[in-house]
């Protein structure tokens, strides 16, 4: 399974929106500029997520998008499919042979197990401890 831009820059505008959470609502174009994506692919994608009640919009001058709930109680997961469909390695038939099936059901339940375990809390005090424990190199 690949994942798609959906989903990798669904889980940024996600993570984005996680880092802000309680500050109001974020604007799609000042993740798009922090990013250097385009405002109007991040548009195509945040509705999917709207409608799955992962994020809410907010109208007016000062609008954007806020997450629905914390960002402990939302997944990579939940992200994921909610852009790229279910989760699957490969398509696979009863017909296949049973071990190959078992191993693409292993395969699968693995990926599902590390995104469904992620949540975007997670992913952003991993990023927060990237920036900080950076390396220093001297010559």
């Amino acid at each position: 399974m690949k994942i798609s831009t959906k989903g990798r820059y669904g889980l940024t505008i996600m993570m984005e929106l996680a880092a802000r959470f309680g500050e109001g609502p974020t604007s799609l174009k000042s993740i798009a500029e922090k990013h250097q994506l385009s405002e109007h692919y991040l548009e195509q994608l945040v509705a999917p997520l709207r409608n799955a009640g992962l994020v809410k919009s907010i109208r007016g001058a000062y609008g954007g998008y806020i997450l629905s709930k914390n960002a402990e109680e939302i997944t990579a997961g939940e992200v994921i499919r909610v852009l790229e469909g279910p989760i699957s390695p490969v398509d696979f038939t009863e017909e296949d042979d049973p071990a190959k099936r078992d191993l693409w059901i292993r395969i699968r339940d693995s990926i599902a197990e590390v995104l469904d375990s992620t949540t975007l809390a997670s992913l952003i005090s991993y990023q927060e401890e990237g920036k900080r424990d950076s390396y220093m190199f001297y010559i």
